[in-house]
């Protein structure tokens, strides 16, 4: 399992509305360093004052090889006072898959407060606002 991967399970999974950076880790721990510092503001911004952000538009080329994604929705969006969380995914093969959501402030509090430079999966639990077991199957989602 990868990051991708995750992305794809939680875009299928996750029912909360808001802003969301995911976060992947197969080991015990994950470094704080791994929100980058862009994305931190980013969801500072969002969960405040706001957050203008123009969607790329992608170049077609005659004769590319270039796999199409799905059309862009709408050219930009501009949310504010939207809940903005890190979800971090702890994965062990075969055995576990739990997610955990995160707010922004939260995580800064944890990173503050932490006296290591990575947050634990028992940390994750203490601060986590909402905690789900991908582990389990999902059952009647349709569509």
């Amino acid at each position: 399992m990868k990051e991708k991967d995750f992305q794809t399970e939680f875009g299928k999974r996750n029912k909360t509305v808001g802003v969301f950076e995911l976060k992947f880790t197969k080991g015990k721990s994950l470094p704080f360093n791994a929100l980058a510092e862009h994305q931190e503001k980013a969801l500072l911004a969002a969960s405040g004052e706001g957050l203008y952000h123009k969607i790329s538009d992608f170049p077609i080329f005659s004769k590319s090889k270039a796999r199409f994604n799905k059309p862009k929705p709408f050219d930009c969006f501009n949310i504010a006072n939207m809940p903005a969380y890190v979800v971090v995914m702890f994965w062990v093969p075969r055995k576990k898959k739990m997610v955990y959501y995160i707010t922004i402030h939260d995580w800064i509090e944890m990173r503050k407060n932490a006296d290591r430079k990575s947050v634990t999966e028992s940390m994750a639990v203490e601060y986590a606002e909402i905690i789900e077991d991908y582990t389990k199957k999902i059952i009647g989602v349709k569509g």
